[in-house]
């Protein structure tokens, strides 16, 4: 209660005007504090945390087509203020109730009777704005052709990125540099050579994690992205970012025919990494669902799938072969050993018709069925036997980037989904090359969209809405990012967006990749990063049918490392992503995939460092239980957990799945120990991580 009389208190003192075009606001707790000015004309914002300069004086602004430069010029004509504080209930995810509390200043400006409005929330672990036109007499075009907000850093702040305006949408590296070297060339020759095939200007996606000079870590990104264009952020040296957006093949960046409302600009603000983890800002930045929308028949779970085998271990094709994957004698089999184990979902990719060998990844070739089976995949019979044995199919919708022949089938492929009990959809849009989403304009001309633009925001919108209608759930790889509508789109379940397990099958991502991840892609949402794969070497063939082994190919992980990360990546559909046999050949480690929950009461980070290691425990919304995921990079660690977080008066019995002192990534990469101990609230717990290894951990209560 001090804390609050305190926090209002401050409010009052800084919701006082310095000037006459300066206006304050502090986060609830007091620790972030908000500047709106207006010099010149021109608005400006600055943040701070407790004195530690965040983000100096920046400029905000909206140009519209038609040279309405709504950046300059203005004087205030108005404020409005106000403080929330609620709580509100997940369907399903990381927590069971989220706070959702902030005090809110509401600016309206004036330039010649052309009015802009920005909203600024303060909350305890960040801050949100956004840009509201309203439609208005003397604006005749609310085309946007830029977007003038600028985030003023320090040039010696280091930030985590990954590049825009390039050929494979997320899927890249994490690069590590100075905020003014975010560039293709620093990142073709620290990283990637990316250089063959990019466009655009020289901008990171967002979440863009920064460590800031003065020990402060802080994302960027945005909340709530509706019918306008994906911000990246595009350097302009000396510590400044401006926002740069995504255009249409006729240069306009957002169209729009009578009124603008822009995403949430967003910045996390926290102490260290760890606190990084714990912020709902993005969600708190969304809607709840409409009122008279139900989606209690949205259910979490885990998957297996026949596609680790055409990806990872390339003894099956996508396309008709005397090696295709999803033929009905292997369907049925993966359904005999989901059902088994308790997996109620199977995916199987390659069922429809349009898969050629040639398939992948510009665009072009034979558009896909979403209706239409091959000959060997005989759905109603695998239907009806997996329906006995309470395994349903998870659908595959493989675009290949071809929307208009997607859009053109999207609800006869739903309904054909439901005729076969199908839940979720993994919807796909490999197109591996730079701004080439193809659709044919007005004129009946063929241009190219980029992959983030406004138009596949509006396709992304279009098919969660759909699959709503047909209770229907999308796990999206190469998607748009997350930006918090599964709040108001609960079926929005999973995504992908970075560089998945997958990669692993036939490159590899490195060892320190996943311990990247949690800081940056996994801020903005759950990701289908796809774990759980237990051959680590030796596992992929040359060709399809060859028998011959790539002796080359090894994943960079161990077994208990691929446990952990279904504790560590959360994500409400979670797959098992190896192979049956796999599996069959560690039956006790298995034991924890089967078990562990998807669904959350709570969670707690225990420790972290970006890039090196992350340990975090979660509650199962279910039970009492409680389970643990540590991972590492290229270096091992120990160590000493407090198990603080257990229950006070309870015992539980502590399954320990852990590397050994042999264990290594490089050359022994499958050896692990389990070990079970009782434990309390006052215990500590003794974790060894291997060089590029993990841990996980289930605590289950010992009830007497």
């Amino acid at each position: 209660m001090r804390k609050y009389i305190l926090s209002l208190f401050i409010l009052i003192i800084f919701s006082c005007k310095n000037n006459k075009n300066s206006y304050y606001l502090n986060s609830p707790d007091g620790e972030i504090k908000l500047e709106f000015n207006l010099k010149n004309g021109v608005p400006l914002y600055k943040i701070s945390k407790n004195d530690n300069l965040i983000i100096d004086y920046s400029k905000l602004g909206i140009i519209l087509n038609g040279k309405t430069d709504l950046d300059k010029d203005f004087k205030i004509i108005n404020t409005n203020r106000k403080t929330h504080n609620t709580s509100w209930k997940t369907l399903f995810g990381e927590q069971k109730e989220i706070i959702n509390n902030y005090n809110e200043l509401e600016v309206i400006l004036d330039q010649e009777n052309k009015k802009l409005n920005i909203t600024f929330r303060v909350f305890d672990d960040g801050i949100g704005f956004r840009y509201k036109i309203e439609n208005q007499e003397n604006i005749n075009d609310y085309n946007i052709v830029d977007e003038k907000t600028e985030f003023k850093l320090s040039k010696n702040d280091t930030a985590w990125w990954i590049p825009a305006f390039s050929y494979r949408r997320y899927e890249f590296l994490y690069a590590k540099t100075p905020i003014d070297d975010i560039s293709k060339n620093i990142y073709s020759k620290e990283v990637e050579d990316i250089r063959y095939d990019t466009l655009g200007i020289d901008a990171a996606h967002t979440p863009l994690t920064i460590k800031k000079e003065n020990g402060i870590f802080i994302s960027i990104h945005e909340a709530d992205l509706n019918d306008y264009s994906s911000m990246t952020l595009a350097p302009l040296g000396n510590g400044l970012i401006e926002a740069e957006l995504y255009p249409w093949s006729d240069g306009i960046k957002v169209k729009s025919d009578e009124k603008i409302i822009s995403p949430w600009r967003t910045i996390q603000i926290s102490d260290n990494s760890s606190d990084l983890l714990d912020s709902n800002l993005i969600l708190n930045l969304n809607d709840d669902p409409d009122s008279l929308e139900d989606f209690s028949w949205v259910k979490p779970g885990k998957y297996m799938g026949i596609w680790w085998e055409m990806i990872g271990t390339n003894e099956s094709t996508w396309w008709p072969s005397d090696n295709h994957g999803a033929n009905t004698k292997k369907v049925l089999e993966y359904i005999d050993f989901a059902s088994e184990n308790g997996f109620e979902g199977l995916l199987v990719e390659g069922w429809n018709k349009g898969w050629h060998p040639e398939w992948c990844c510009s665009g072009d070739g034979k558009k896909f069925s979403f209706t239409e089976t091959q000959p060997d995949f005989d759905i109603d019979k695998i239907y009806k036997y997996g329906k006995e044995k309470n395994v349903y199919l998870v659908g595959h919708h493989e675009t290949g980037g071809q929307i208009e022949n997607y859009e053109d089938q999207l609800e006869n492929a739903f309904k054909f989904y439901n005729k076969y009990g199908i839940k979720n959809i993994k919807t796909g849009y490999v197109n591996d090359v730079s701004k080439n989403i193809k659709r044919k304009n007005k004129k009946g001309e063929i241009v190219k969209e980029w992959h983030h633009g406004q138009y596949m925001i509006r396709h992304f919108r279009k098919v969660i809405q759909l699959a709503a209608k047909y209770k229907l759930n999308i796990i999206t790889h190469e998607p748009i990012k997350d930006t918090g509508i599964r709040r108001k789109y609960p079926n929005y379940i999973s995504r992908e967006g970075a560089k998945g397990q997958e990669f692993n099958g036939f490159s590899s991502n490195g060892v320190n990749h996943a311990s990247i991840l949690p800081f940056t892609r996994l801020l903005s949402g759950p990701m289908d990063y796809t774990p759980g794969v237990f051959k680590l070497n030796n596992f992929r063939y040359v060709t399809p049918g060859s028998n011959t082994i790539d002796k080359n190919a090894i994943i960079p992980s161990t077994i208990a490392k691929e446990l952990a990360l279904y504790v560590v990546y959360y994500s409400p559909m979670q797959m098992a992503a190896d192979l049956p046999k796999h599996y069959q050949n560690h039956p006790d480690a298995f034991e924890f995939i089967k078990k562990v929950p998807v669904v959350w009461e709570k969670k707690k980070i225990i420790n972290s460092k970006i890039g090196e290691y992350v340990t975090i425990v979660r509650k199962d919304l279910n039970s009492e239980d409680w389970y643990l995921g540590s991972i590492t990079n290229e270096n091992e660690r120990y160590f000493n957990i407090s198990l603080d977080f257990l229950n006070e008066n309870k015992k539980y019995l502590a399954t320990i799945y852990s590397d050994t002192k042999n264990t290594n990534w490089k050359k022994n990469q499958m050896e692990y120990s389990i070990k079970s101990i009782e434990v309390n609230k006052n215990s500590n717990l003794d974790l060894f991580l291997a060089k590029g290894g993990g841990g996980a951990v289930q605590f289950k209560e010992i009830v007497d």
